[in-house]
């Protein structure tokens, strides 16, 4: 689906989220200074760290404390997951300006300022951001605020916050060295972006590994009880969920932003679960060897243990008709995860949910044009059945009012829905298993991309002689 710049920073455990209530033990949370927001430039431009004083370096007593822990804790991860430690793991203490600047660094090195500006102006276009949301230099300081450690594949080091206390930060420890095993069996970052460029499939990958890094850190947990997360009858994974309101950043970020940060590990975790029974960590090896393919295998762990995969859906290119003006954004999968946010900005969640697990494949393709920065959205979605697809034709026609307050020419039959926006047309047509929708662009657009998929020809929109059909904005 639609990436933000976490995926940058992917292998980051965040201490309101899995260090609040487990077992009675709570981190301390991490706050970093509030700014306001700004405006995104005109032109995307790489994201620069502040400049910072110099910030005296830890104690040699503390850097040989936590270098004893961090020891501890790897051969205790290396007995759980049963990963053997093949080299040494480089362990550092870093302060809150070097975890920014690390964070800014990989931003940029993840996708250039261009990319990123694609990717967040197409989550515009789905109605998962605001318009205009300044979504780098949120992320920069919502990363900040939440980071108690990580592991850099790329440098194959272990770094950890120094404002936190050694003997808080054991289970920060238990979650990131487990990526240090991980990575030097199976080259996890390699790993991930092996499913590019589908989106949805590299979420699904970062979940395989945030939600086993969980799982290995409740078992970290449960050492001395003679437990493990494999023979717990039950396990609800909200109880990692501290108090996001906690988090001024991510209180205030948009609920795409916070569900997109929180999926990898909660839902992820729910996923390693089912994996771990009943045979325990040997299971999640296949996983690595096999991994999931979409977002839907790891929200359902019984599609994967089953390899249910997705249709591969295509949709036609349509820059010729839309002319030289606009440039293509996106062309990626959306995924359950993805729909369900898009759903959900729009209807309640009780809704959103059974609508977006219909769901069998998908593709959506977003333009701009280049003076105006006029969007033009289209996908195409394949659901499980035609019961399926009526239900979702009449709650997402019901959505995409909501999505577009402002509109005239109303037109409704059972399987095709249109109106007319200020900025431009809005159709949706569903015919037995399938539905397409364009936001943004006349007729002719709509009928060649209905056409190119299969679908019936809609009903004729009878036109208004008093308003003819919006034309391309220009």
């Amino acid at each position: 689906m639609t990436r933000t710049p976490l995926r940058a920073a992917a292998r980051i455990l965040f201490v309101g989220l899995a260090l609040a209530s487990l077992f009675g033990v709570v981190a301390p949370a991490s706050a970093a200074q509030q700014r306001p927001a700004t405006a995104p430039p005109s032109s995307p431009a790489p994201v620069k760290p502040p400049d910072t004083s110099p910030v005296a370096p830890p104690s040699k007593a503390s850097n040989a404390g936590f270098s004893a822990a961090a020891d501890e804790v790897l051969s205790q991860m290396s007995q759980i997951t049963g990963l053997s430690q093949r080299s040494p793991v480089k362990k550092t203490l870093r302060s809150r300006d070097e975890i920014r600047a690390y964070v800014i660094r990989e931003m940029n090195e993840d996708k250039e300022p261009a990319e990123r500006y694609k990717s967040a102006r197409a989550a515009e276009a789905l109605g998962l951001l605001p318009l205009g949301f300044d979504l780098d230099n949120f992320m920069v300081d919502l990363l900040t605020e939440q980071i108690a450690g990580l592991y850099d594949p790329k440098a194959q080091e272990f770094y950890i916050a120094d404002w936190i206390p050694i003997d808080d930060q054991r289970m920060v420890m238990a979650h990131e060295l487990t990526h240090a095993l991980q990575d030097q069996h199976y080259k996890i970052e390699a790993w991930v972006k092996a499913a590019r460029p589908n989106d949805d499939a590299e979420l699904a990958r970062e979940s395989v590994l945030e939600g086993s890094a969980m799982a290995a850190m409740i078992d970290y947990l449960l050492l001395d009880k003679g437990l493990s997360l494999k023979n717990i009858p039950s396990f609800d994974p909200g109880t990692m969920l501290g108090d996001l309101d906690d988090s001024p950043h991510m209180k205030a970020a948009p609920p795409f932003i916070r569900d997109s940060l929180i999926f990898p590990y909660l839902q992820g975790l729910t996923f390693s679960a089912a994996i771990l029974k009943p045979n325990g960590w040997p299971s999640m090896d296949r996983v690595f060897t096999h991994p999931p393919v979409s977002t839907q295998q790891i929200m359902h762990p019984s599609l994967y243990k089953t390899n249910n995969v997705p249709a591969t859906l295509s949709l036609p290119p349509v820059d010729a008709l839309l002319g030289p003006d606009y440039i293509k954004l996106e062309d990626n999968v959306l995924g359950e995860f993805g729909w369900k946010e898009v759903l959900q900005q729009f209807l309640d969640e009780a809704r959103a949910t059974p609508l977006a697990a219909a769901w069998e494949g998908d593709r959506y393709e977003v333009y701009e044009q280049k003076q105006t920065k006029h969007l033009v959205l289209i996908t195409r979605l394949r659901l499980a059945g035609e019961e399926q697809t009526a239900r979702f034709f009449g709650q997402y026609s019901e959505a995409l009012e909501k999505k577009h307050p402002t509109r005239s020419n109303l037109f409704r039959r059972a399987d095709f829905f249109s109106f007319t926006t200020p900025e431009g047309d809005v159709f949706l047509h569903c015919a037995v298993a399938e539905c397409v929708t364009v936001e943004g662009a006349p007729r002719p657009i709509f009928d060649a991309v209905n056409k190119s998929v299969g679908l019936p020809a809609a009903e004729p929109v009878p036109v208004n002689p008093a308003k003819p059909q919006t034309k391309v904005a220009t």
